[in-house]
């Protein structure tokens, strides 16, 4: 049987963790649909779906689509997105592949929407002290404060704005204009969620312990970040000329 939620789950060079994070996911009491994006990984990974999606249980709720190359976070997200809409799911969410996301607090995340009336939810790092397991300080410290920073240039009060564990409401993907989105890395994550607040859409932060990978090798780069420290002032100039959508029916 379908369910009303999917898991985004974009991957380049994560053979060590796909499977793994599949069955966990799969193994949840509440269904989770699950929908792999992966740009053409050269170590397997997207093999390692198809054989699943052909022997697993829960195949039928196993999705995946192929890119041609390393497109960029951003681009993936739009993809899955889109698609998610296409299929008719209610709640979609993004999540990483390498277990720095535990699939434990995804019921959270839905509960947070689904129960509790809220039109996006944030798996924060942040909202109750730093709560990173793992992390080089360099990174941590890069991390909590590039969050300050888009609070201090944009007056967003989010604490956690590059966090990539996010449930969407179906509404705030029908509303958001997916192919305005400009910045394809840190910068997505806190274009999506500045979006979602300009619009006006209700926005809660979870608190969840974000711990390191231990397999795979990391995606992150210096350009990453230099993406969201000069697109924040971007889109602090967007919230005063801009004019977003409004939420129908509103």
């Amino acid at each position: 049987m379908k369910s009303d939620s999917l898991v985004i789950i974009p991957t380049y060079n994560e053979k060590e963790n796909i499977e793994k994070i599949i069955n966990a996911v799969f193994s949840l009491e509440k269904q989770f649909d699950i929908l792999v994006i992966d740009d053409g990984s050269p170590d397997g990974t997207a093999e390692i779906v198809k054989n699943l999606s052909q022997t697993l249980p829960r195949r039928e709720g196993l999705y995946l689509l192929e890119r041609s190359g390393k497109l960029g976070l951003g681009t993936a997200y739009i993809m899955g997105f889109k698609w998610a809409l296409e299929h008719g799911y209610d709640y979609i969410f993004e999540m990483d592949a390498d277990f720095s996301h535990d699939p434990k607090d995804l019921p959270r995340l839905y509960s947070a929407c689904a129960d509790e009336g809220n039109d996006m939810a944030i798996g924060s790092r942040y909202v109750s002290g730093v709560n990173v397991v793992n992390w080089p300080m360099g990174r941590v410290l890069m991390s909590y404060f590039a969050s300050k920073y888009v609070k201090v240039v944009t007056g967003f009060n989010v604490h956690d704005t590059t966090a990539g564990f996010v449930c969407y409401k179906r509404r705030v993907l029908e509303t958001i204009e997916l192919d305005k989105i400009r910045f394809k890395g840190y910068g997505f994550q806190i274009e999506m969620k500045y979006t979602a607040h300009k619009i006006g859409f209700k926005i809660k932060e979870v608190p969840v312990i974000f711990v390191n990978r231990v397999e795979g090798t990391s995606k992150m780069s210096g350009g990453i970040f230099g993406e969201a420290f000069f697109g924040v002032m971007r889109l602090r100039l967007d919230g005063w000329l801009r004019k977003y959508p409004s939420i129908k029916g509103e």
